[in-house]
């Protein structure tokens, strides 16, 4: 009796050190992915965020006027780059660089580190055979998680791009630099100030994260059927051009609404914006007042900063997690 006891003992302690080792070797896993995503599109915007910076202005040129109403310095998304180039020079065109990258850091880590943990949890309350559907639902809810931990950096990268001292675009937010910008707003206007626009951001992010993360996986899935593809960066590359157009196409409302949310200045007399009292609010506004064609204002310009990203992104990440996957098994 003694030794089927001590067996049963060894076995139980075995059992608990497989799972033990087994929760361990998730962890790290879910560490190297946060790890590579946050390093993967920190690389890939400081690319990127020039043409950020002209679509944010793009966005905001026009605010709730009618079309060829008004005063327009920028015709287009490459006259934009230009002008900004000339008057502003290569600091104008990185403005927001700091936040942009504390954004990538806090947006990213969060969003590629919660979608694989989301897609299971998902797969197993829906016992759906449609990998497709919650891979979309994952994308979503890790967007969603992502948005509300870093709005207040993204609420800063858009007043700091959008000020200009040549060519006034939208209210003008003039922050010497990312933490004076934070502190700031909360001095004026509370944490409620810092999390303003939240909602239109996990909205924003909730939908591009839904296509970029499950169109990329099936993008990828798709091409490696061809016995002409190997999973290299050639891949890489053509899975994310084809997953940048769909988040292009599907996000830009979204995007100039939730820019627009986080630029509008703040009502002093009730602390809510002047502007717009929620997303649906701007939505509304703005296709009452500038049409459908206002809420796909910098559309070519979201293109060129997104395409390039999406695919710097994927591309910088899956290298990353090669070398990471080598250096630390």
């Amino acid at each position: 009796m003694a030794t089927v006891n001590a067996s049963t003992v060894s076995l139980s302690n075995s059992s608990q050190t497989q799972r033990t080792d087994s929760k361990a070797s998730s962890y790290r896993s879910l560490l190297k992915v946060g790890v590579s995503a946050c390093l993967a599109t920190c690389a890939a915007v400081t690319f990127s965020n020039p043409w950020e910076v002209v679509k944010t202005r793009l966005q905001l040129q026009g605010e709730l006027t009618a079309k060829n109403a008004g005063l327009r310095p920028y015709n287009n998304s490459f006259s934009a780059l230009t002008i900004i180039f000339k008057t502003e020079g290569i600091r104008g065109l990185q403005k927001g660089l700091g936040p942009a990258y504390c954004y990538q850091v806090a947006m990213n880590g969060t969003r590629f580190t919660l979608y694989d943990p989301f897609k299971s949890f998902f797969n197993e309350i829906l016992s759906s055979d449609d990998a497709m559907t919650t891979a979309v639902i994952a994308g979503a809810a890790s967007g969603v998680c992502a948005a509300a931990i870093s709005s207040p950096f993204y609420l800063v990268k858009t007043r700091m791009q959008s000020y200009s001292p040549t060519n006034a675009i939208g209210y003008q937010h003039h922050y010497k630099s990312t933490f004076s910008g934070l502190s700031q707003i909360f001095r004026q206007e509370g944490i409620r100030g810092l999390f303003r626009g939240v909602d239109a951001a996990m909205m924003r992010t909730s939908i591009g994260s839904a296509a970029q993360l499950s169109s990329y996986d099936k993008c990828k899935q798709a091409i490696l059927k061809s016995p002409s593809f190997e999973d290299n960066v050639y891949t890489h590359c053509l899975a994310s051009m084809i997953t940048s157009v769909f988040v292009c196409i599907v996000m830009n409302p979204f995007d100039v609404v939730s820019t627009r949310m986080y630029n509008q200045k703040a009502n002093q007399a009730t602390g809510k914006g002047a502007l717009y009292r929620n997303p649906i609010h701007c939505f509304v506004r703005t296709v009452y007042t500038e049409g459908v064609s206002g809420l796909y204002k910098g559309v070519l310009a979201h293109y060129l900063r997104i395409g390039p990203h999406t695919i710097l992104t994927f591309v910088f990440l899956e290298q990353i997690k090669g070398v990471m996957n080598r250096w630390f098994p």
